[in-house]
């Protein structure tokens, strides 16, 4: 396939470590963190690269489509994180951001490293969610050339999905089957060959912006605030008293008063002190403001 696994930075010998089973316990956390000091600028340098492929999902996402991530090993791992965490964070329905894992999503706890061979498996995986040209795949990827990814988005480039392939060599056998490219070279590893470090940390950064970005842009952030946020335990729960009294500048009492008329729900909470409604009508302005606040007080 493509590069030769042995070419690639990410499987490369980082010159002067060979003597880290030596080093002291306060030097190796040095070493590792000066290493990790470079992976922000790294990502940093794929801006440009994030932000059209950013623009793209939420054109998608904005008509009813899903994100979906693919990916296997620490790459895949990281995509069911991404992909778990934004429903309690920006209350996104079952199905909406979904992750793919080589090995199944058991294989997140007991590794199936042998399943990310399988380019027939990530292929299937796409057919077995009915992915469609509604949906954006993105395809995760340290070296840029796991089977299993390939497998992935070639099937949702077939079926006219948006595809983006995120890879920690550049340039990558993965770059050039998507639409958007994502490739950040991290470099050698303080242990050869270990694409959970630099690479992994930069995978991380890289979700992190792509789902924060898109959810943004969907209207689910007002201001720096998660109005969407599911309030389903105490800390949640507190949290959302105090993003309605910060979001409206009302008094506590009036804030708690609004959220327990709207039935928890934050954004209606808000709409209704904000636009002096009833929330039944600030829920009808927020549904034909495809849930944006800002929209939905204009109206």
């Amino acid at each position: 396939m493509g590069e030769h696994l042995d070419a690639l930075s990410t499987e490369s010998h980082r010159e002067g470590a060979e003597d880290l089973d030596k080093r002291s316990v306060r030097e190796l956390v040095e070493l590792m963190n000066a290493e990790d000091r470079s992976v922000p600028e790294a990502v940093g340098e794929a801006r440009d690269r994030i932000s059209a492929a950013v623009e793209a999902i939420v054109e998608r996402m904005a008509r009813g489509g899903r994100l979906i991530y693919a990916g296997a090993g620490t790459s895949g791992r990281l995509g069911l994180l991404d992909a778990a965490e934004c429903g309690p964070t920006f209350n996104t329905y079952p199905g909406q951001v979904v992750g793919l894992l080589s090995g199944g999503p058991e294989a997140a706890l007991d590794p199936a490293e042998n399943a990310e061979d399988d380019s027939e498996g990530g292929a299937a995986d796409v057919g077995r969610i009915g992915v469609t040209e509604a949906d954006a795949v993105v395809g995760v990827s340290a070296s840029g050339r796991t089977p299993y990814v390939m497998g992935a988005v070639r099937r949702a480039r077939e079926r006219g999905a948006l595809t983006v392939g995120v890879a920690c060599n550049r340039p990558s056998e993965l770059g050039r089957e998507v639409d958007h490219a994502i490739e950040v070279a991290t470099g050698p590893e303080v242990i050869s060959g270990s694409t959970r470090l630099k690479a992994g940390t930069a995978q991380k950064l890289i979700l992190n912006t792509i789902s924060t970005v898109t959810m943004i842009q969907l209207g689910k952030v007002f201001a720096d605030l998660m109005v969407d946020v599911r309030p389903t335990n105490e800390k949640l729960r507190r949290r959302a008293r105090r993003i309605v009294a910060r979001a409206t500048g009302f008094p506590q009492t009036d804030s708690d008063r609004a959220l327990q008329e709207s039935g928890g729900e934050v954004k209606t909470a808000i709409v209704a002190l904000l636009a002096e409604v009833e929330p039944d009508k600030a829920r009808q302005r927020l549904k034909s403001a495809g849930g944006n606040i800002r929209d939905a007080l204009e109206r």
